[in-house]
């Protein structure tokens, strides 16, 4: 029996990835990026998923391409439910994913972020929690890099551009 190793590359956009042909693209936002990963996962059976794409920056300090190893649902809220957390999905084990220690958080949410947000993470996305989490459920090895385009602040609608 011959092992192959895949690695299967998702963006959401194509203006995140001009030029490189061997993207698959997911589209914006968690759902988009969860049936795509998905699909793929049982398309080609990969051994390793990375998701590259770009983010705002909570923490000044990222900047440039950055690897997050830690991964958070930012806008699930059923704080009024139960005292559950925010960024906890009821009755559900699996609410942060840490693929290594070494890294940046992500908080990934369906919202465009412009404004100081509860959480506490390195930076917001709009994808990689999700793919993170069909990864781990499907027992895929996740990587995952961000380009910083903006400081997730008043501006970032002009500085994402």
């Amino acid at each position: 029996m011959e092992f192959t190793y895949l690695k299967i590359f998702i963006a959401a956009l194509e203006e995140e990835i001009q030029n490189m042909d061997f993207f698959h693209l997911s589209g914006v936002g968690k759902i988009n990026a969860a049936f795509t990963c998905l699909e793929l996962i049982y398309k080609f059976n990969p051994s390793v998923i990375i998701n590259y794409g770009t983010a705002g920056a909570i923490n000044k300090n990222c900047k440039g391409l950055i690897e997050c190893t830690k991964f958070y649902q930012r806008d699930m809220d059923a704080r009024g439910l139960m005292n559950f957390n925010l960024g906890e999905t009821p009755f559900d084990n699996i609410n942060e994913i840490i693929t290594n220690e070494n890294g940046y958080s992500c908080g990934t949410g369906d919202s465009f972020v412009n404004h100081e947000i509860e959480m506490n993470v390195d930076i917001v996305d709009m994808e990689a929690y999700s793919i993170a989490k069909v990864c781990k459920l499907k027992k895929v090895e996740f990587r995952c890099f961000k380009y910083i385009t903006d400081e997730a602040d008043k501006n970032s609608n002009n500085d994402w551009l």
